[in-house]
């Protein structure tokens, strides 16, 4: 049995690469190169794989076709299931991070700065992919439940 992710774990994630991200543009901005808008936008691919991945492993648990037989879901495919929102989860969490990280030094520049205006949209799109992610990875995670897991759960 695998337990839940931790909320801590994902904010430990989240404020070492956001920090670290503003501490390392802070430093070497001048030198990075321009963040295309698409840039994120392999994350949202990610997303939408998730959401659906979710969904038919929802909908077999639920109709308890889960099992070896020939039109049942693999036990095992399900524990892949699990470990793909727990690894998308961490890395959609360090990408929602070093966005953050880097729209915080580069947000009051965009004014006057005409690479961190640009810069800005790129990284808004890459923060939106990951919050995506992040979001499609918890659900899966939930769906990936047995019902003894959830009854469990309520009864605590």
């Amino acid at each position: 049995m695998t337990n839940p992710t931790k909320v801590g774990d994902v904010l430990g994630i989240f404020l070492v690469a956001s920090v670290g991200t503003w501490l390392l543009v802070r430093v070497f901005y001048g030198s990075l190169p321009p963040i295309p808008v698409y840039a994120g936008a392999s994350l949202y691919l990610v997303a939408v794989v998730e959401v659906v991945t979710a969904v038919i492993v929802r909908n077999r648990i639920a109709e308890h076709r889960v099992g070896t037989g020939l039109h049942d879901l693999n036990p095992l495919t399900v524990y892949r299931a699990l470990v793909l929102a727990k690894a998308s989860m961490l890395v959609g969490t360090a990408v929602v991070g070093v966005c953050v990280g880097f729209l915080v030094y580069v947000m009051p520049r965009a004014t006057t700065v005409r690479a961190a205006s640009s810069d800005r949209v790129g990284a808004m799109v890459a923060l939106v992919a990951g919050v995506a992610v992040v979001g499609a990875a918890v659900w899966l995670e939930q769906c990936c439940r047995t019902p003894k897991d959830r009854d469990g759960e309520r009864s605590r």
